[in-house]
């Protein structure tokens, strides 16, 4: 398909899913209660769209407002994060709708008739990109408050397949990490946001990484040894969020999450004897083979500390997923330059519902599975901008975040195949625990 095409596709793609998430909800659901982590699910469907009114309509055409008094209300920076909760001070679902429809509508119109630039064509991609960062945390927000799956996650789950014992052996010698400073003109599938660029080449030394994600299995023997009560596992932060941590997830009945003592993953409990594992609005028995997810970076540190392991490094992490070498083609994918969601769990598919060691048909050059997709995945590095960065046109995915987060790699399973690439990074202070959160270890 050629570049306009693309993005058509693209941007209908992601509106369906967006309005899908919504539409699915009675409007008493879209009332969801506060909560630090999520966004009610219309402000941020409305935000999206405004997203598209500042970066496209306003900045390349001049055109006015659709509602100025809406303005600020939309804006995130404007905004603050409690204030999205305020009754009678944003529209209802058809409003919202009505809005987002009717800027979508202008957007498409404006792809099919007016001759794609360079310039424009970037923004189009960014403003479809932000759009489904959106779509994950709003699946991530129906996990939080308990309502049902969204539509089009699956039941059955994948197959296990045999895997070589014990760590994937990682060469040392220089890697090349990143995105380029400038795409190729026209390159949809080279999008990046600035905090992936611009691409340069590192010296690793040789390294052993865990092939697959940590299981439920392997933490609920950390669990069980009394991980948690144990203080020499647990650096300064983390027993500093041991002692302040707070149950975000929404406790049926209470509108206010609950204060607890951190004794296991945020989403597990012991229920007559049986461990069970929280599903959106089911509780169900706790699959040992399957990833852990939803666990903070002070967790994964005290699990690693624990098993005698530790965790990989972005760089590290990179290299192992993507396996670029200078003067090599380039792999944005474990697999090679070619997306296949066929390979990973995301796009809220399976919801990091199987086994570890399943889809290898998705594994890197290393031998390494599911570093795309169903969870992401924390490393040891602070988020820090690259040398050589410069901001691009909205610096809350950068700026905003450098120094006080950690990155995680490789997207998760609510994360859209089309935003994912092995150089993307995400930036999450390391208490969060409500997003699609996991890890995978190195060996000492």
């Amino acid at each position: 398909m050629h570049e306009q095409e693309l993005l058509l596709d693209a941007l209908n793609t992601t509106r369906a899913r967006s309005l899908a998430l919504v539409d699915s909800l009675s409007d008493d659901q879209l009332l969801v209660p506060y909560h630090p982590g999520v966004n009610p699910p219309l402000w941020e469907l409305g935000h999206a769209a405004f997203f598209y009114e500042v970066f496209i309509l306003a900045k390349l055409d001049g055109v006015p407002s659709f509602d100025p008094a809406m303005d600020e209300l939309w804006d995130s920076f404007h905004i603050d994060h409690k204030d999205r909760w305020q009754p009678g001070l944003f529209p209802g679902k058809a409003d919202t709708r009505h809005y987002a429809n009717a800027i979508f509508d202008r957007i498409e119109q404006r792809l099919i008739s007016t001759p794609l630039t360079d310039a424009d064509s970037y923004l189009y991609r960014y403003a479809i990109m932000h759009q489904n960062m959106h779509i994950e945390s709003m699946t991530w927000c129906r996990q939080t408050v308990g309502y049902p799956a969204p539509p089009g996650t699956h039941t059955a789950t994948p197959v296990p397949a045999e895997l070589p014992e014990g760590d994937a052996r990682i060469p040392g010698g220089e890697y090349v990490i990143g995105m380029p400073a400038q795409s190729p003109a026209f390159a949809t599938d080279d999008f990046a946001f600035d905090n992936e660029k611009p691409r340069f080449t590192v010296a690793l030394a040789p390294f052993e990484i865990a092939r697959t994600l940590v299981s439920n299995g392997q933490f609920l023997a950390f669990v069980e040894a009394g991980g948690y009560q144990r203080p020499e596992f647990w650096s300064f932060g983390g027993r500093k969020w041991l002692a302040t941590e707070q149950d975000v997830a929404l406790v049926e009945g209470q509108r206010q999450p609950l204060p607890r003592q951190a004794e296991h993953p945020l989403y597990w409990r012991l229920q007559d004897g049986q461990w069970q594992e929280k599903l959106f609005d089911q509780w169900r028995p706790l699959q040992t083979e399957f990833p852990v997810t939803h666990v903070s970076y002070w967790e994964a540190e005290a699990y690693c500390a624990w098993a005698g392991r530790r965790l990989p490094s972005e760089y590290e992490w990179e290299a192992a997923a993507l396996g670029n070498r200078p003067g090599e083609p380039f792999r944005r994918f474990p697999w090679g330059d070619g997306p296949d969601a066929q390979r990973v769990d995301m796009d809220a598919g399976l919801m990091a519902q199987l086994p570890v060691s399943a889809l290898p048909a998705g594994d890197s050059p290393f031998g390494c599975r599911q570093m795309l997709g169903t969870a992401w995945e924390w490393t040891c590095s602070q988020f820090l901008p690259y040398d050589g960065f410069s901001v691009d046109m909205y610096p809350y995915m950068s700026t905003l975040q450098f120094g006080d987060h950690k990155v995680a790699k490789g997207g998760g399973c609510a994360t859209s195949s089309m935003l994912i690439r092995g150089s993307y990074r995400q930036a999450y202070l390391p208490q969060r625990n409500d997003a699609y959160t996991g890890f995978r270890t190195c060996a000492l």
